[in-house]
């Protein structure tokens, strides 16, 4: 009954936005970088999830260089919640058939805490509501003082660097 349960709600999540708005409950057991983990729920489906509203510097990949702060920022998210039970609030499913969530763990907003701390930036091109006014802000005040990727006088945005390396190998889509 477990396994049919488990089934039902990643296909739903997979094929819908009709979860959009919910809460998953899960662990973390892995971080691919700084705003994309593996959530596995109590009825032990597995989610890629991608924290909503932030785009973290790249890590390496087979076919492309990482970013400045890139393995910094993975590591920041690992500290945070590698290991620990979390909730996921789904806010949509995007392209490559991730969730999209805002991560919460022990009452903080991991997503913020990210941008906060200049591990990522507020995602402007997908923000709204609430979060984007809250994201946007807190990103300016971690420019203004110069924390994580802020220290350098001009960091690459992630989406311009992925936009470098476009089409240039297997990767040119989906992370």
């Amino acid at each position: 009954m477990k396994a049919c349960i488990a089934l039902l709600l990643q296909i739903l999540l997979l094929t819908s936005t009709a979860y959009a708005g919910r809460t998953v409950e899960g662990m973390v057991h892995a971080v691919y970088d700084g705003d994309t983990v593996l959530l596995t729920t109590r009825e032990k489906v597995r989610l890629k999830v991608r924290l909503y509203g932030i785009d973290a510097p790249e890590t390496q990949k087979p076919d492309m260089p990482g970013q400045p702060y890139g393995v910094l920022s993975r590591r920041t998210l690992m500290d945070k919640i590698m290991g620990r039970r979390v909730t996921a609030e789904i806010v949509d499913i995007d392209q490559y058939k991730r969730v999209v969530a805002v991560i919460s763990y022990s009452g903080r907003d991991i997503n913020r805490e990210m941008v906060a701390e200049g591990m990522a930036w507020a995602y402007r091109h997908y923000l709204q509501g609430a979060y984007a006014s809250e994201y946007i802000g807190t990103e300016n005040i971690a420019r203004s003082r110069r924390v994580g990727l802020w220290a350098d006088s001009n960091p690459q945005p992630p989406w311009e660097f992925r936009k470098r390396y476009k089409g240039r190998g297997k990767h040119s889509s989906g992370w």
